[in-house]
């Protein structure tokens, strides 16, 4: 057996009906919220007092008197002299050419000589340059010429000094060597020796720069070792 709910006894074809009651409710009770006025029997009295109150304070103030403006300056007026008219002055000037010129004569060019003027060049001394100075016949031949023209110094050969000495030339342009500075040294009449060695080395290279020849410091060493010891 289906039981069936009797169609009398259901609410739910009133829904619109219960819906529409609370939506009039509820816009009542906002309208009502917001026109509801609460009345003070005192605030009118306290507000009036207090308008007097603060106008009672208000003291009177006098006017402030301001100077009067200073009087206008007067007009400073230009005074225009009259200057006479310049008297001219008339004079003959004579003007005596010694040339005739004629249609037919022809001016030469005129040439102005500048001074000779010496310019000189900038003896820069390079440090590392495109082609680099080198001893004439290479290396290996400079040192073999060092070995046989050095001489061991003697004070040096008794006190067992050995070691480099470096000197500070200059490769000039014709490939001397000039400018000898010790750099670095070892004492015992060693530098010395050195320095004597190289001046009367031959001619080297002398180093390039973009194709011409330049002067160019160079470092060499020189090594003392006296022969027998390890």
């Amino acid at each position: 057996m289906i039981v069936r709910k009797n169609p009398s006894a259901d609410l739910t074809k009133y829904n619109s009906l219960f819906y529409a009651i609370g939506l009039s409710i509820s816009l009542l009770l906002v309208v009502t919220a917001f026109e509801w006025k609460f009345y003070d029997d005192g605030s009118v009295a306290n507000i009036d007092t207090d308008i007097n109150s603060m106008f009672d304070e208000v003291l009177d103030i006098p006017p402030t008197e301001q100077p009067p403006p200073p009087p206008p300056s007067k007009n400073r007026f230009i005074e225009i002299v009259e200057v006479p008219d310049l008297e001219e002055i008339e004079e003959d000037i004579n003007i005596e050419l010694d040339v005739d010129v004629t249609e037919d004569m022809v001016i030469e060019h005129v040439e102005i000589e500048a001074p000779d003027i010496m310019e000189e060049e900038a003896e820069e001394i390079f440090t590392v340059v495109e082609n680099q100075p080198e001893p004439t016949g290479g290396y290996e031949a400079f040192y073999k010429f060092v070995g046989e023209e050095l001489k061991y110094p003697t004070f040096a050969l008794r006190s067992n000094v050995e070691g480099r000495v470096f000197v500070q030339f200059v490769v000039e342009k014709d490939g001397t060597l000039t400018d000898f500075i010790v750099a670095r040294g070892i004492g015992a009449g060693c530098d010395q020796e050195a320095v004597r060695v190289l001046k009367m080395a031959p001619k080297w290279k002398p180093g390039k720069q973009r194709g011409r020849s330049v002067r160019v410091r160079m470092i060499l060493p020189i090594t003392f070792k006296i022969a027998g010891q390890g």
